[in-house]
């Protein structure tokens, strides 16, 4: 709304300037397009975080991190920006009932799942999957592994998601190739960012949409403070966790008309929540229990742990994925931060005193509970293509749909997921909607 009280004007509007909606504003605004990116938080982003929060001495992540797998479009984008990334370093370590292993067999068991997910003639979710196919205790190690494997790394409930979708997952790989960029994702978001502005594109923050009432080529968006925008246009990047939401749930987003199908089939679509502990010592005094630690794997409350190794930096993250994520969303941070820290002084054998002793900083972030997130990322379910797609469909030319959630391929959940996405969209919209 313009200074007058006039509702704004403008071809396109974005809603989300996470990864998926700055791409796509960049495109867009490229193009020749007048767009106008809203973003309901005071940030540009979304579920990418880069921050330094008090105690720390360099940047920390509170979201997306990696660079899993082959992943062409971030690595095409990051070059453009001038921004390099690192790979990971260190050694990998199992502890199961107290015991240390280095873990050089940790994916070992992945051929005989793979084996008997090949033959798989109908898609079911893993967990009647591993039921059906290696019930029994002799078969106990290897549906933990499996279990823990989907739940800590896909952020999956093993009761939906898809056996098949895993299958075509675990064996492309990447899990175990992980690079970072240097000093985060936020870099490249603002740099985004700052490419779509300067391509004529606007950017309002702090600009929660409430509604979206539309009808073919003409949208009226309302946002919480009482602004109205106007487009011929919208695309609409929220999480699947907004569009989870129940009508008069805080963050839910109102279409007039209603888009029953869309919302029919984002409620097919798994939405997984995770917590991210991150934590700066002193020193890296876990160094004598585990030389060298990159990643440790476990059967603590806060299970998986990473370093920042080749960096030096004396800092430990602790993650806790799917459904014990979902189950501690409301949990206070300070609950959270002290079995992150008990699990520590399980891992590392020692007192809890040392390693408070030891501790100078500490962020806890939860995605379950994250307003305009309510969760971290998406993961495949059965019958989960078809519903992404229908997610996806536009509607009567006038309202396009972008987001890692509506992603279909090999990155799902990740940055580049949602980068694709975005592109993907503004290039749909283009053709589908020439001036």
């Amino acid at each position: 709304m313009v200074a007058d009280g006039t509702p704004s004007t403008t071809d396109i509007l974005i809603i989300g300037a996470g990864a998926a909606g700055l791409l796509a504003a960049r495109e867009l605004a490229a193009a020749g397009r007048r767009v106008c990116l809203l973003e309901a938080r005071d940030r540009v982003g979304g579920r990418v975080h880069t921050l330094k929060p008090a105690g720390f001495t360099q940047p920390i992540e509170a979201g997306a991190e990696f660079m899993h797998g082959d992943v062409p479009l971030t690595k095409a984008l990051l070059q453009e920006a001038g921004i390099a990334w690192v790979a990971t370093a260190g050694r990998t370590y199992q502890l199961q009932a107290g015991e240390v292993a280095s873990d050089t067999s940790y994916f070992a068991q992945l051929p005989q799942l793979l084996e008997k997910l090949e033959e798989l003639p109908q898609d079911m979710p893993l967990a009647a999957f591993l039921a059906q196919e290696f019930a029994g205790e002799a078969h106990a190690t290897l549906r933990t592994f499996a279990t823990q494997f989907a739940e800590g790394y896909d952020a999956a409930d093993a009761q939906r998601v898809s056996a098949w979708a895993l299958r075509d997952e675990w064996a492309a790989g990447g899990a175990d190739d992980s690079p970072r960029p240097v000093g985060g994702y936020g870099p490249l978001l603002h740099w985004l960012a700052g490419e779509a502005q300067a391509a004529g594109a606007a950017l309002h923050l702090a600009t929660p949409v409430e509604a979206i009432a539309w009808q073919p080529g003409a949208v009226e968006v309302r946002a919480a403070n009482g602004a109205i925008y106007r487009a011929r246009q919208v695309l609409c990047t929220v999480p699947l966790g907004v569009w989870q939401l129940a009508a008069g749930q805080p963050g839910y987003l109102r279409f007039e008309p209603e888009l029953a199908m869309h919302r029919a089939a984002a409620a097919q679509l798994g939405f997984g929540a995770v917590i991210k502990v991150v934590l700066e010592f002193q020193t890296p005094f876990w160094h004598g229990r585990l030389p060298e630690l990159e990643f440790l794997l476990s059967d603590a409350p806060v299970p998986t742990w990473w370093s920042q190794l080749p960096a030096a930096t004396p800092q430990l993250t602790g993650w806790l994925a799917g459904p014990a994520a979902h189950h501690l969303r409301h949990a206070p941070a300070e609950a959270v931060l002290q079995q992150a820290l008990e699990s520590l002084s399980y891992l590392l054998d020692k007192s809890l005193h040392e390693i408070e002793a030891q501790l100078v900083g500490y962020y806890v972030h939860n995605w379950g509970n994250e307003p305009y997130a309510y969760g971290a990322y998406s993961y495949p379910t059965v019958g989960g293509a078809t519903a992404r797609a229908a997610l996806a469909a536009p509607v009567a030319d006038t309202l396009f749909f972008a987001g890692e959630g509506v992603y279909e391929g090999l990155a799902a959940g990740t940055v580049e997921a949602a980068l694709v996405s975005g592109q993907v969209a503004a290039r749909t919209l283009l053709a589908r909607c020439p001036r």
